[in-house]
């Protein structure tokens, strides 16, 4: 495993993944801007004119290249070693692949989780003489709760998984397609655990709303890869934190920020 601890190799990874990530970006900026392609911004459990099951498999869909955007590229040196890593086994693309569907599996539970979530949510407030009427409510108190997480012990302990690829690499690595799958859930799993409340944002304004899509990819990638990221994860935190507390308090804000949902 020596050769996977050159970092300076780390960034090297398969064109099959950059090109999942810019097409995922190409896609969220022609539904911004063009308004042709609005299934990318599917955030509800149900859509109008369709079965339960085809609207859960478009959220799906929409979802992957929601992660595809967001999560891939902070994920980058952990692929570029495992390809090094997996470059002797025989037939490396199928652990490779494993490794991905792994990491995959982990983010698209979450997604059901949190659509599943925020459909219940809807329904608690729509029966609720006061939440109902303050639109701000739910968003606000989501963001409130991601800035509360950036002061976790577990916060803490995921990134400091997420911010040491090779050593992580180093200590978990199995050959075949079973290790780079269980390599991958491991990794999905710390990944989730550093981002699974900044990513919850984005169910509450859509997730492919790029005011909020930019900004949030950028501090993930920063928080988990930058110089001194696990530095500012306070200060994000007390950010938000007050956010949160401004569009309860001024829910018009809300839609000032994009947040239509």
């Amino acid at each position: 495993m020596n050769a996977v601890a050159d970092a300076g190799q780390q960034w090297r990874v398969s064109p099959v993944v950059a090109a999942a990530i810019a097409v995922a970006w190409g896609l969220a900026l022609a539904a911004e801007y063009t308004g042709r392609v609005q299934w990318i911004h599917h955030h509800h459990l149900m859509t109008d004119h369709m079965s339960p099951l085809g609207s859960l498999a478009l959220f799906l869909l929409a979802w992957q290249v929601h992660i595809a955007a967001m999560m891939l590229p902070s994920t980058l040196p952990m692929i570029g070693l495992f390809r090094r890593a997996s470059a002797r086994q025989p037939h490396p693309a199928l652990p490779r692949a494993a490794f991905l569907g792994g990491y995959l599996v982990v983010w698209t539970g979450f997604g059901v989780a949190a659509v599943l979530g925020d459909a219940l949510a809807h329904a608690v407030l729509h029966h609720q003489p006061t939440g109902g009427g303050n639109p701000g409510l739910l968003a606000g108190g989501v963001i409130i709760l991601a800035g509360a997480f950036q002061f976790s012990s577990l916060k803490d302990r995921c990134m400091e998984q997420c911010r040491h690829p090779a050593a992580f690499i180093t200590r978990h690595y199995r050959q075949g397609v079973a290790g780079g799958f269980s390599l991958g859930l491991r990794h999905g799993l710390f990944c989730l655990g550093c981002c699974w409340a900044l990513m919850l944002i984005m169910f509450v304004v859509g997730i492919a709303n790029l005011a909020w899509m930019v900004p949030l990819a950028l501090l993930m990638l920063y928080e988990k890869l930058g110089p001194g990221g696990d530095r500012m994860v306070r200060p994000v935190g007390v950010m938000l934190i007050l956010l949160g507390v401004a569009v309860i308090v001024e829910p018009r804000l809300a839609m000032l920020l994009g947040m239509s949902h």
